[in-house]
């Protein structure tokens, strides 16, 4: 799958046999053959006529590491997300994407490091003329206190073995100044790492993607803030079968994700629902590992809120959603926003693209639904405003 044109996006992905990474791929190719299977749903495919070098919307590319030693297609069958009969016509194609193996975990953290860079400019050599992008795709780690190294040299010196898999792929990117999407609920968006993105021009996005129940959440509460109803509770429970399911059993790797989950929230009431009627917090947010569901998420929102004269009323809502079907299209829509932000000279957080995020990185992320769609209607202004400038 070698690069055929001078223009478009490069996407790097960590993770990339998982079930959004495997899905990701057979995606990437099926626009090959029929663009209209994937860009209607992408909210940038109207978007970026003033940078030409990002192509088309359909104007994708792919490559990336895994730790599993199987072929991407087998990882895609077993992943379930597809039937069969949705990818096999681009099996020849998704056979093709270039994948390399992921550093051994047993490494120094700047070996890793090393080895990811040196993957990364084989990648951009093999796709001429594209613009890269990272995207951190791989699963939960355990929570961490890295802010204590300041700078690339404190963190190389003090960490030796790093305690999270995707923390050597941010770096390298940064160091590269390549754009980062981290789609994962880790946080990596660390000193060291903003302080190389900075000088290297790296726009870094993140943490962790809202795809399904977070971001019906936001739009619910952004709702209800805008008709002044107070919410008095608010209680989520989501069931899934995949190996992200699997992976959030253990409370170590839960934590971050339930924390983003549970603050986006407050972020956009101004509040934490409960705290007025009760003292504490009545916001609940469980997720259970429940295998017959595989990649087909559910889950259920219970909202207790009040209106004139302190009377209760409760909105239920039941989502039965596909995880990495809700997943791929932002991802594509992230890759290009980066490149997009890389094209206008743009490094460090990207705080704009709070819409796409449970807790997006940077100042001040715009809160509501309202406020982060118009935060990007100007965010692409600036962008090209930016090309414009130099230009």
């Amino acid at each position: 799958m070698a690069g055929d044109s001078n223009k478009g996006v490069l996407m790097l992905a960590a993770g990339i046999k998982g079930a959004i990474g495997s899905t990701l791929a057979a995606a990437v190719c099926a626009m090959k053959a029929d663009p209209d299977l994937i860009c209607p749903y992408l909210m940038t495919a109207g978007r970026f006529s003033c940078l030409p070098q990002l192509g088309r919307a359909s104007d994708f590319w792919l490559a990336g590491w895994d730790i599993k030693d199987i072929g991407l297609n087998a990882a895609l069958g077993g992943q379930g997300v597809l039937e069969k009969g949705i990818w096999a016509p681009y099996a020849q194609e998704i056979a093709k994407v270039p994948v390399r193996a992921a550093p051994s975990a047993g490494m120094a953290l700047k070996a890793q490091v090393a080895q990811i860079k040196g993957d990364m400019e084989a990648f951009q050599t093999a796709f001429p003329g594209m613009t890269p992008v990272f995207v951190n795709l791989l699963p939960a780690g355990a929570c961490h206190d890295l802010d204590r190294f300041p700078t690339p040299d404190s963190l190389y010196g003090g960490v030796g073995v790093s305690p999270l898999p995707d923390l050597a792929y941010v770096l390298a990117a940064a160091e590269a100044g390549v754009p980062v999407v981290n789609f994962s609920p880790n946080r990596v968006e660390i000193p060291a790492v903003l302080a190389l993105a900075e000088a290297n021009g790296a726009p870094v996005a993140g943490r962790d993607g809202k795809t399904g129940q977070t971001y019906f959440k936001v739009v619910l509460a952004s709702a209800l803030r805008a008709r002044a109803l107070f919410v008095n509770g608010w209680y989520s429970l989501n069931i899934l079968g995949n190996t992200d399911g699997e992976n959030l059993m253990d409370p170590a790797h839960a934590a971050s994700k339930l924390e983003n989950k549970t603050d986006v929230l407050e972020e956009v009431l101004g509040y934490s629902p409960g705290m007025k009627p009760y003292g504490k917090s009545a916001h609940k947010v469980r997720i259970d590992y429940y295998p017959p569901r595989g990649d087909a998420k559910e889950a259920w929102d219970v909202i207790d809120f009040e209106g004139i004269f302190g009377l209760p009323m409760s909105l239920r809502l039941n989502l039965q959603g596909r995880d990495s079907i809700l997943a791929v299209p932002l991802v594509l829509d992230l890759s290009r926003w980066l490149a997009a932000a890389k094209a206008s000279g743009r490094g460090g957080f990207v705080p704009e693209l709070s819409f796409y995020f449970k807790k997006s990185a940077g100042d001040s992320p715009a809160g509501t639904f309202e406020e982060q769609l118009a935060v990007l209607d100007r965010f692409e202004q600036l962008c090209c405003s930016g090309i414009r400038e130099e230009a």
